[in-house]
């Protein structure tokens, strides 16, 4: 009998494919890392400002550093008058991920550094997507609703304003903070999907607006920066706290997935997660509706012994699993999870194009090319034989 060829499926796991200063995750320890700084000691430390800048300079700014950087965000709070108005003729169900990665390659289109590969030109670039990411996508949200887009407001920090920009209301001290320590723990996570095929588009020395599109369509997949969403429509599906064991049997019984539970990297709980789980409580105890923060902790729970007791292995908690209730406290529509997961991992995507083209010498980035195992035996071990329109 023939022997059969083995299916390479690998997601490249395993593969160490470049090297990179920006941050380390190690998914035994359960430690995140930017640029040498636990991520346990940055949250709610520091300013998603203050993280774009450590992830894109490598050191933590003076005051300032800090006000030359913030000042240059403000000034990029704009865009171009030709992508709102091309907002406004989407078709209001449009997906707003695809909103943003069409978004994104339209900036390309009206900004002359585009053309030129340079790390100076580069680094502008990176400064104008952090400040506008945040515009595209809020401006998505008022327009879908038939709402006029708001205008930013200068006086307030980057997630504050955000927040402003999507309810027409300034948000009040801890619910911006809470908001903002959110976007300092998406900023970056070392070579997920979506910054591998930011690198690898960056890799054929193609624009950073290029690069970052490619990250765009990939986050917008359920299995990455779609999990949160799918984290909370599980919550409403289950309804009730008294529910969630009856829906953790059925799933492990029928081999369904339990969203926000287990990781690609993480062999133990995501620390993120530790540090969102208290906010969503606080958040559902400002609003007096604790039972989304209440559901989480228990099917947490839950679902962690029923895997001990019926699979024999652990099973650990990752950062979409909090994430989703504490945003959906926020007042913010389940379908821009995924973008606002965008606007803060613009910080990492931007770093790690830069990194990509001008970490070594010179801007010479090695082509990623990677290999096939073809297992297409169509005319057993020869060739097929071409035969012509007429005769088939």
């Amino acid at each position: 009998m023939e022997e059969c060829k083995p299916i390479l499926n690998t997601g490249l796991r395993g593969f160490k494919v470049a090297s990179t200063k920006i941050s380390d995750v190690d998914g035994n320890a359960g430690k995140l890392v930017y640029r040498g700084y636990l991520i346990k000691e940055l949250a709610g430390k520091i300013s998603f400002e203050e993280a774009a800048y450590l992830i894109l300079y490598e050191k933590l700014p003076s005051q300032d550093e800090l006000d030359r950087f913030n000042a240059l965000l403000v000034a990029e709070r704009q865009v171009p008058p030709e992508l709102i108005a091309s907002l406004e003729s989407r078709p209001k169900d449009a997906l707003p991920m695809d909103i943003l990665q069409a978004g994104t390659a339209m900036l390309a289109n009206h900004d002359p550094d585009a053309k030129e590969l340079s790390l100076e030109a580069v680094n502008r670039m990176a400064i104008k997507l952090i400040a506008k990411f945040p515009i595209i996508v809020a401006a998505w949200e008022r327009i879908r609703n038939n709402k006029k887009p708001v205008e930013p407001d200068p006086d307030l920090g980057h997630s504050a304003n955000f927040l402003y920009m999507l309810s027409g209301t300034v948000p009040d001290d801890e619910l911006a903070g809470f908001f903002d320590v959110c976007m300092v723990l998406h900023a970056e996570h070392s070579f997920n999907a979506s910054t591998f095929a930011a690198r690898e588009v960056a890799s054929t020395r193609a624009h950073i607006y290029s690069a970052v599109a490619a990250g765009v369509g990939s986050l917008s997949g359920e299995l990455h920066g779609g999990a949160n969403t799918r984290v909370m429509e599980m919550l409403m599906d289950i309804g009730s706290v008294e529910k969630v064991e009856e829906y953790v049997n059925h799933l492990l019984e029928t081999g369904g997935i339990i969203m926000g539970l287990g990781h690609a990297v993480y062999s133990t709980d995501d620390p993120r997660a530790h540090i969102l789980a208290p906010m969503s409580k606080v958040m559902g105890e400002r609003l007096g509706d604790t039972r989304w923060y209440e559901m989480s902790k228990r099917l947490e729970l839950t679902a962690k012994e029923a895997f001990r007791r019926k699979k024999g292995r652990d099973i650990y908690v990752n950062v979409d699993f909090y994430s989703a209730s504490l945003y959906y406290y926020m007042g913010i529509p389940t379908d821009l999870f995924t973008p606002i997961f965008a606007i803060s991992r613009i910080a990492g995507w931007t770093a790690h194009v830069i990194e990509e083209q001008f970490g070594g010498a010179a801007p010479k980035p090695v082509l990623y090319r990677p290999d096939s195992q073809y297992i297409g035996d169509y005319c057993g071990p020869d060739l097929c034989e071409f035969v012509p329109m007429e005769e088939r």
